[in-house]
């Protein structure tokens, strides 16, 4: 199931009930007083957060959502019952935004209920007309409608690690060697379209798709990839050492995240330099690593065919959340 973090959803609420006109009929009198209930409120919309990142893909048959309507009014002054609310679960970390109202709503903790659209109240009934002037009232009113709106839904991940980088950097093949997530990897750009997450001791890891210069400005996957980044924790920056300039292409990125949210460039960051698999001059690699040290503390290797590499960089990954 492809990964899907947007959304254009149609979402009503449930109509009121109609308040209805009845007389009573008993024995010995064929003609009573008004008994004509109100109508039952319709059921509301609510949406609630969970744990399932992949929640989006499901709604991309069927876009429109409809809460249960309230029941029209019963004889014998009964109400009619209310409709039953609708609860729409969306992934943790999704932003709900009411296209007819621009209010937005953020989801951030799994279990989380909001509510999105109220139901409709229920019509008046003949009975609640009756007065000392009118003791056979025949006027009724209809159940109001439940509000409705069409909804942008974005989902923002929460994820404990991003693995950022450019494209090619090797983000989905160090996804899939640490939790086995089995990404799409190719050597051309942008291979990853979206994210693709992976798990390791329970925390989560996300492979961000890679960026460009302009990122900022949308260009690439722009802003699809920058909005992911906000919420990680820790951002691993995965730079290949194909490159021939190591300080260039890693403030690039870093440009990037600043002049999309200044915010972004204070995270926890561990760069890591990858493909070291086409470097066999330690030496060299050395002083790479101890130049790279200048502009960011914390730089480490990896070599993606090497199991007892991958596994000490998750070690360092995961120490770094908890620190």
């Amino acid at each position: 199931m492809a990964f899907v973090d947007e959304i254009t959803l149609h979402i009503k609420a449930g109509d009121g009930g109609h308040g209805v006109v009845r007389w009573l009929h008993e024995k010995n009198r064929e003609f009573g007083g008004p008994s004509g209930g109100d109508g039952g409120r319709g059921g509301s919309v609510y949406a609630t957060a969970v744990r399932n990142v992949n929640l989006l893909a499901r709604y991309q048959i069927e876009k429109k959502f409809i809460a249960e309507r309230g029941e029209n009014g019963k004889n014998k002054n009964s109400h009619g019952g209310d409709g039953k609310d609708l609860e729409i679960p969306f992934p943790v970390g999704s932003i709900i935004t009411n296209k007819k109202t621009g209010e937005k709503i953020s989801l951030l903790h799994d279990g989380e209920r909001v509510l999105l659209l109220k139901g409709g109240h229920g019509g008046r009934g003949n009975e609640s007309f009756k007065s000392s002037t009118n003791q056979t009232p025949e006027k009724f009113t209809r159940g109001s409608a439940g509000e409705e709106a069409d909804f942008f839904i974005e989902v923002e991940l929460i994820a404990d690690i991003g693995l950022i980088g450019l494209p090619n950097a090797g983000k989905t093949t160090l996804l899939n060697a640490m939790t086995n997530a089995k990404g799409k990897v190719g050597d051309y750009a942008f291979t990853t379209l979206e994210p693709n997450l992976g798990e390791v001791h329970g925390y989560i890891i996300s492979d961000i798709p890679g960026l460009i210069e302009g990122a900022a400005e949308g260009r690439g996957l722009g802003h699809k990839f920058l909005r992911h980044v906000r919420r990680t924790k820790v951002l691993a920056h995965l730079i290949s050492l194909e490159h021939e300039d190591l300080p260039h292409t890693y403030a690039v990125v870093r440009r990037e995240l600043e002049r999309f949210d200044p915010a972004l460039a204070q995270k926890k960051e561990i760069v890591v330099l990858t493909k070291t698999d086409v470097m066999d001059d330690q030496k060299k690699l050395d002083m790479i690593v101890k130049s790279m040290k200048k502009l960011t503390p914390l730089v480490t290797t990896v070599s993606m065919y090497d199991d007892a590499e991958v596994k000490k960089l998750q070690d360092l990954l995961i120490k770094e959340i908890i620190d």
